[in-house]
């Protein structure tokens, strides 16, 4: 589950305070105080004697310097850094040392101007990766540990330039310089320090743009944190939001780095892979449901990879898609159930004086509440509205906290969770209560009431083409359509229909009514020009009378640009969303079967979703037997669970599986294991040799048996 909000609340308000008092004091644009701040500091060292001197590199000119007694060894620039600051960000060494012999307090002296606040020579150095100032700075006693960079110029945010974190350690993790990385621990930095949005040195490595460097500095520092013998391993630490590193990027890199090879065989390969964090099973913040819930593209390619997709697999034709059709018959049988007593409404004959409106022609009206429930037939409709109101309650039950776990954005918007259709089965449910209250109170509005419910409910059901895989993305197509370029397009043909039916009221309006009764009123002008529009009908006309030379011109310009232009435009931006589509079919599907299996994981009991397969204690000192997360100090940790993921490889493709799940007891208790060979040939070989090589060799088998 997420954090509570008192964990990430302070700083965030903090950091939005600093902003916005930022903003406040100065009123004028980030990009803009950047430049003036740096015009500012080029100035301040031309003007100060011993900044342009550590700027410049002349140790003789700082040596003269500091000797004068009239020279503030202490003087800050524009950006409130000291004379070492400069040296440092200019790379002059020699500069740097004479500084450091004749002030030591400059050291450890930070940056004070707001958007650098904290900075201190040791992070420069480490950003420039100059070794042998590193090794100057640390040899004269500079914090490796304790400095925190909080300015403005560092924070993470949408117009920051860099996220380096705070700390020198993830300065240098991020500078990607191994020896300096080694060196800051070895002077006593620590590899699990954290920043103000709990994010520690690996969460901020895994948001670099350089990922070769990211996954290098990443081995290193969690080859020197295991050294300290950690209850909790360091890429298992969280941030404020509930994030691993895992969790958060490198996804294949740190997979790979957990894999355990069985044995290997000539082109074979056993793997056993660590699905701790991605299987969903005890794990609400899962990889899984990180892949759903995000609004990117990008994060749902892990689902091509080793084990995901295995994984994803097995749960769907295991369990899944059987769950979700037995789902959708009983909301076949329930919708059915609704349209019999909606067809069948109590209704009785109209009273003759029910109303004095010639055109109403109403012969039928709702029953009173007393008269409805009175044969046989009324109380065998009255169980199948009972069995209706129920359901939408249901519904409601299942469907709110879903959203209040997600967020009304996400979860009406992602189209991988359902999207619109969240939208119209909580307005079905909504609106069957408020058509019980109606039936209670006996208002005379069940009509409309019940028409919407129907549409509604009857719609909902193509939220079940997503079990099917040849449905699935044709309605993913839908959703886009309609409130991409569907929507588009009623904008402008409003507007276009709101001009051209002025032009035409202007001379309609001063015709005797009934004339032409398509263009009595303004309201019928609007909807008789969206008509022609749509081509459903002529443009009205009566020979009888005469019609201005300009309705013909309006007409056909509005027939030209509505109807020619904006309609085949429509035309091809829908051709345009379907090819869009059609390409990320696999990856569409995949996200629907993750996100519906996450749903039914969600609602359906534990016990409908038994763990198959065989005990699990034989592996248990083949898998990591010294990792406390796995078999050691288990009474020690807290009470988490960790799968296995078995695959075997040919040629670096995924061809069998299986899972196991333990919980940390003494005993190592094991709750199953599901073990699926599946062999395939090299993929150049046609699949009727690899089906008589399996057939021939016998090694395609599955084991599994229950555990009691």
């Amino acid at each position: 589950m997420s954090p509570a909000l008192t964990r990430s609340a302070p700083s965030e308000l903090n950091h939005w305070w600093s902003q916005l008092r930022f903003r406040l004091q100065n009123k004028k644009g980030w990009n803009q105080m950047l430049d003036e701040s740096f015009l500012l500091h080029t100035k301040c060292i031309n003007d100060n004697s011993l900044l342009y001197a550590a700027n410049k590199n002349s140790v003789a000119s700082i040596h003269k310097l500091l000797s004068c007694p009239s020279t503030n060894i202490f003087e800050r620039g524009a950006l409130g850094e000291t004379a070492l600051h400069v040296a440092v960000m200019a790379d002059n060494l020699d500069a740097a040392v004479a500084l450091m012999d004749a002030a030591p307090d400059l050291i450890n002296e930070p940056m004070t101007a707001e958007i650098f606040q904290g900075v201190t020579p040791l992070h420069i150095a480490v950003v420039t990766q100059n070794i042998n100032l590193v090794r100057h700075l640390i040899g004269r006693g500079a914090d490796v540990a304790t400095p925190r960079v909080t300015g403005l110029f560092f924070r993470k945010s949408l117009r920051g330039l860099v996220y380096y974190g705070e700390h020198i350690l993830s300065f240098a993790a991020c500078a990607g310089n191994k020896d300096i990385i080694s060196m800051l621990i070895d002077a006593g930095a620590s590899t699990r320090v954290q920043d103000d949005r709990g994010n520690t040195v690996l969460h901020i490595l895994v948001l670099q743009p350089n990922r070769t460097s990211a996954c290098q500095a990443l081995d290193l520092i969690m080859a020197r944190d295991a050294e300290l013998d950690q209850l909790v391993p360091l890429d298992m630490m969280p941030n404020n939001r509930g994030l691993t590193t895992f969790k958060l990027a490198v996804f294949q890199h740190l997979v790979n780095k957990r894999r355990v090879v069985q044995w290997s065989m000539g082109p074979l390969t056993s793997v056993l892979y660590d699905l701790t964090e991605i299987d969903s099973w005890a794990d609400n913040m899962s990889v899984l449901e990180l892949i759903v819930v995000s609004p990117l593209r990008e994060p749902r390619r892990i689902l091509e990879l080793t084990p995901v997709r295995q994984l994803v697999n097995l749960k769907w034709n295991m369990y899944g898609k059987h769950y979700f059709r037995a789902l959708l018959f009983l909301y076949l049988l329930y919708i059915w159930i609704f349209t019999v007593c909606c067809v069948f409404r109590p209704i009785k004959e109209a009273p003759e004086n029910y109303t004095t409106n010639p055109n109403d022609k109403t012969v039928m009206i709702q029953k009173t509440l007393n008269e409805s429930y009175v044969t046989h037939a009324d109380h065998v409709r009255l169980v199948g509205e009972i069995i209706s109101v129920l359901g939408a309650v249901v519904i409601l039950l299942l469907e709110i906290p879903d959203m209040l776990r997600v967020g009304a954005k996400h979860y009406f918007g992602q189209t991988a969770l359902g999207g619109p259709f969240h939208v119209t089965l909580i307005s079905y449910a909504c609106l069957v209560v408020l058509l019980c209250v109606f039936r209670v109170c006996s208002v005379q509005a069940e009509a409309e009431v019940m028409a919407m419910c129907l549409v509604l409910g009857w719609t909902n059901i193509l939220f079940f083409a997503r079990g099917f895989e040849m449905l699935g993305p044709y309605v993913i197509m839908i959703q886009k359509v309609m409130f991409g370029d569907l929507m588009k397009f009623l904008f402008l043909i409003v507007i276009v229909d709101i001009g051209y039916a002025n032009a035409l009221w202007m001379v309609y309006m001063t015709q005797e009514y009934g004339t032409l009764n398509e263009y009595s009123s303004y309201a019928s002008t609007l909807w008789v020009e969206f008509e022609i529009n749509l081509t459903l009908i002529n443009m009205p006309e009566n020979p009888t009378f005469i019609t201005a030379l300009i309705v013909y011109v309006v007409q056909v310009a509005y027939t030209i640009f509505a109807f020619v232009l904006l309609l085949n435009l429509l035309k091809a931006m829908m051709c345009a969303t379907r090819w869009r589509v059609a390409q990320e079919r696999d990856e569409l599907w995949r996200t629907q079967v993750v996100a519906t299996t996450l749903m039914l994981e969600r609602r359906l009991p534990r016990r409908l979703w038994p763990r198959l397969g065989m005990c699990g204690l034989s592996y248990e000192q083949l898998w990591r037997p010294n990792d406390c997360r796995m078999f050691g100090l288990m009474d020690q940790t807290p009470f988490r669970k960790t799968c296995v993921l078995k695959v075997v490889l040919l040629t670096d493709q995924t061809k069998h599986e299986f899972r196991l799940s333990t919980t940390p007891h003494q005993d190592v208790v094991v709750f199953g294991l599901l073990f699926i060979r599946l062999l395939q040939l090299h993929h150049k070989k046609n699949l009727s040799s690899f089906t008589s090589w399996r057939s021939k060799n016998k090694t395609s088998k599955i084991v599994s048996s229950n555990l009691n």
